[in-house]
């Protein structure tokens, strides 16, 4: 019985077969084109756990491996891009690839229907809005929906999970766990939690993350807040291009995660008031933070605000194939679900 409920994870039998076959390769795959296993160990102990993560990093980045030659890398690169498909290829195989893109669903049958399923897998989505609005109970609701099996709006794989502000509460995913009819103790089980305690460490935690995806099947990455630390770590004008350029590697980090495992990246993001008078021109009084890099990497953008009583309205603002929507949702006792009439 036990063995049945990993199946999704450990990858074994059935449907799965075909999840591997999308799998990333291990960097150990290189060794086949006559890279040296010391060489792949350099770039594992450097956070390059796939070819594909080798394949997708620039040249000069990749000399900087303590022990990789300009001609090694030169060497690896050539070898790894044969490996990973990187050229053109038909916009009907793109339309038949995203066809069988998997949605991890919010809990709100009214957010998954704007969202045209549900959260998308191999992509970053951004939720900003005040506090209370509902970010972090909407991560903690999809960290259990996304272990649910594909028929039932999940992503059959585990979660990753960095809080930067502490606001993570097992509690809580217990009670999703119950409501969706999933063991509890097996759900926090499969969820790999880390505190995040400043912008080094966050794009740190990266690192690792990529290793565990490496060794066993995830579906989604939470970071809850992708900003927070920075508007701590960094201060004033003086330190702006040094924050942003930053933000910009653990974004472009976080982007490349979703591409080499085809995870689904939810990321939460604060705001800050105007006060360029944008308001006047009958523009939202509050902005997210982190500019245009942060609404750049993003690829669907969510903005949050409050409702009546528990209920929560959520807009998408950007979206490379939504259209501007809104849906009403509630925070309710067992996650993110459907407002009382």
């Amino acid at each position: 019985m036990a063995s049945q409920e990993q199946d999704p994870f450990m990858g074994e039998g059935g449907e799965d077969e075909d999840t591997l076959i999308m799998a990333p390769l291990l960097v150990e795959k290189l060794q086949e084109a006559g890279i040296s296993s010391s060489d792949t160990k350099k770039l594992r102990e450097a956070g390059y756990h796939t070819v594909e993560a080798v394949a997708f990093t620039p040249k000069k980045q990749l000399c900087t491996v303590k022990g990789i030659s300009e001609a090694k890398a030169e060497k690896i690169l050539t070898e790894a891009c044969k490996m990973v498909p990187m050229g053109f290829t038909t916009a009907t195989e793109i339309h038949s690839r995203r066809s069988e893109l998997v949605h991890i669903t919010t809990g709100s049958t009214g957010l998954d229907t704007i969202l045209g399923g549900g959260i998308e897998t191999g992509a970053i989505t951004e939720l900003f809005g005040e506090f209370r609005t509902g970010k972090s109970q909407i991560c903690h609701t999809l960290a259990v929906t996304c272990q649910l099996p594909v028929s039932m709006g999940g992503g059959e794989g585990k979660c990753l999970y960095i809080d930067t502000e502490g606001t993570f509460r097992p509690v809580r995913m217990l009670a999703v766990a119950e409501r969706f009819g999933l063991n509890g103790e097996e759900v926090l089980d499969n969820i790999a939690y880390a505190r995040a305690y400043n912008a080094d460490h966050q794009l740190q935690l990266l690192v690792q993350a990529s290793a565990m995806m490496a060794e066993s099947r995830f579906s989604l990455l939470i970071v809850d807040s992708c900003t927070s630390l920075y508007r701590t770590d960094f201060s004033g004008r003086g330190e702006l291009s040094a924050r942003q350029t930053h933000l910009a590697k653990f974004l472009r980090t976080l982007m490349r995660l979703a591409d080499e495992f085809g995870v689904a990246v939810v990321v939460t993001n604060q705001v800050v008031a105007q006060v360029d008078g944008g308001q006047f021109a009958g523009a939202d009084a509050k902005k997210p933070i982190g500019g245009n890099i942060m609404a750049h990497a993003s690829t669907t953008r969510l903005s949050l605000r409050k409702g009546r009583g528990t209920s929560r309205v959520c807009k998408i603002v950007d979206s490379p194939c939504l259209p501007e929507a809104e849906a009403i949702f509630a925070i309710n006792a067992n996650g993110i679900g459907e407002p009382e009439e």
